[in-house]
């Protein structure tokens, strides 16, 4: 049976509870009925009613001192969710966007030990393109993707990684000894991005920026990357707010919530966020 485009169908109480049930997300300890109230704007009794229901179909629970959290309806549910969710699958509209806005060849990569490897690629249009391959493997220290790889690791496990490095030098670029790839590491997380300006190759220049999961961890990175002759230290600042919106866009469709923080961290792009990245650019140009 077709479904009739025009016609909605809305259904006001189950949207009132579905929108208290989101309040819980972002909150680990729980909401007692006032907070739910004051948070919604709905009167006490009214919250009331719809936690009681929410509660009893399993997708809250209640403690005895009236704190409700997230139920095991709510964890099924997840999970469910989370095995029909495919990195590749839902990053691919937004590598596609980005390759058409770019004309620059996008990656999608993860990290696999000590090398972050290749899991789409979206060649560019232009004559003069970089070539690469899916399931090819690159560096994590002197690679745009691989250190936001290393970056977003938890600090006890990216130390542990680190440690088993060898920081080989593949350009007059490549950073040559722990300490400078720290700084560049801790850059890095400042910004929100990471760049490579002819670290890995000579004449190739790229830009990246993370993916996190539902979880908050970043296991995944995106780029943008083409020949230095087109990715001047002018055009890498202009791509640099697009590709972060993009990892967050993908970031959101495998379920990342950010904090407030978060978001005005990554998401906003005050010149200053990118003025460590122009001096040290303009070193290398």
């Amino acid at each position: 049976m077709p479904a009739a485009s025009n016609r909605t169908y809305t259904i006001t109480s189950l949207q009132r509870g579905l929108r208290l049930l989101s309040l819980f997300a972002l909150e680990e300890k729980g909401l007692s009925a006032s907070d739910v109230a004051r948070l919604s704007g709905l009167p006490v009794s009214t919250v009331h009613r719809f936690l009681v229901n929410l509660e009893s179909a399993g997708f809250l629970s209640c403690d005895a001192s009236g704190i409700y959290q997230l139920g095991t309806a709510c964890v099924s549910l997840g999970q469910a969710a989370r095995g029909q969710l495919d990195l590749r699958r839902a990053s691919l509209p937004h590598l596609q966007e980005l390759n058409h806005r770019t004309r620059e060849t996008v990656h999608l990569t993860v990290r696999h030990g000590l090398s972050a490897v290749y899991v789409e690629k979206l060649d560019s249009p232009e004559p003069l393109r970089i070539h690469s391959r899916i399931g090819a493997t690159i560096p994590l220290y002197c690679t745009a993707v691989g250190k936001i790889l290393l970056a977003y690791l938890p600090d006890s496990e990216r130390e542990k990684v680190l440690e088993q490095m060898e920081l080989k030098r593949f350009t007059e670029n490549t950073a040559s000894n722990l300490q400078e790839l720290h700084a560049e590491l801790q850059r890095t997380r400042k910004n929100g991005f990471a760049c490579d300006l002819e670290e890995h190759e000579l004449h190739i220049r790229c830009i990246a920026a993370p993916i996190w999961d539902h979880s908050g961890v970043v296991n995944a990175s995106l780029s943008v990357t083409g020949p230095a002759v087109r990715m001047s230290t002018a055009r890498l600042r202009q791509l640099a707010p697009l590709i972060r919106e993009a990892g967050l866009k993908i970031s959101a469709q495998l379920g990342f919530q950010p904090s407030k923080k978060a978001r005005s961290s990554h998401i906003l792009s005050p010149a200053a966020k990118v003025a460590g990245f122009r001096r040290r650019a303009a070193k290398q140009t």
